[in-house]
């Protein structure tokens, strides 16, 4: 929402296009992350309360900031038009608009980036080892509160990014558009399996292509159901999800 929202200002009111305003909205939420960071997630652990804490935390400044920008741009949603053309491309059966290219491209340059940062560079592997062991990872040398403060700045900028691309997708934001999409990206990481990437690409995809077809063959109105459904199958079935490692025994 925030992504949106500052994506929003600078196409609509500074005049700017979709490259300035992703970069503009990554930025911003980058630094709303880094807010969150300091002032609940990093307290919360020195405190060293239970894992649950900061889930619910950050949960709670979510609805602050929701209802902080309901006073300020009210709760009817924003008109986000970005001119990239309206024109219609063909693949035999297959017809994606402009629009369409753009978001998925995006994504997909989004998502390759942050692979090769996680698996690539020092600090893509200084992430991985303080999510495996903190303390031991410390104990090698890595700033553990300067390593998690950069995940949560880089998360927190592709969330950004992802709200300038709803708002190119459906040509709209609002104050209230972050909490559903939080829950769906909550499926598609369970889905997916926690800390991968390709998993969650994968996990997003499917859900992706399960509404599509709901709404194709079924009532638009049991999409949420699907992935949800889908998601409670996999708790089931597959606890780590589709492409998760179960934990040794």
């Amino acid at each position: 929402m925030i992504g949106a929202m500052v994506g929003y200002a600078m196409v609509t009111i500074s005049g700017l296009g979709l490259g300035a305003a992703l970069l503009g909205a990554m930025a911003g939420a980058a630094l709303v992350g880094a807010l969150l960071e300091f002032t609940a997630l990093r307290t919360l652990r020195r405190k060293g309360v239970s894992h649950l804490a900061p889930l619910i935390s950050t949960i709670g400044l979510s609805l602050v900031l929701q209802n902080i920008m309901l006073r300020l741009v009210g709760g009817e949603p924003l008109s986000f038009r970005v001119p990239l053309g309206e024109g219609v491309i063909r693949f035999g059966p297959v017809q994606v608009t402009t629009a369409q290219l753009v978001v998925l491209g995006v994504s997909l340059g989004l998502m390759l980036s942050l692979q090769w940062i996680l698996s690539r560079t020092r600090l893509g592997r200084a992430v991985r080892a303080v999510s495996e062991n903190p303390e031991t990872a410390a104990l090698l040398g890595v700033n553990v509160s300067g390593v998690i403060l950069a995940t949560v700045m880089i998360a927190s900028a592709l969330g950004g990014a992802a709200g300038v691309l709803v708002g190119v997708s459906f040509v709209s934001v609002s104050a209230s558009m972050g909490l559903s999409y939080g829950l769906k990206g909550l499926a598609v990481i369970i889905l997916g399996g926690l800390g991968n990437v390709k998993g969650a690409m994968a996990g997003g995809l499917l859900i992706g292509v399960l509404e599509a077809l709901t709404i194709a063959y079924g009532d638009a109105g049991y999409k949420d159901a699907v992935a949800f459904g889908c998601l409670f199958l996999i708790l089931l079935l597959r606890p780590q999800g589709l492409f998760g490692t179960g934990t040794p025994r």
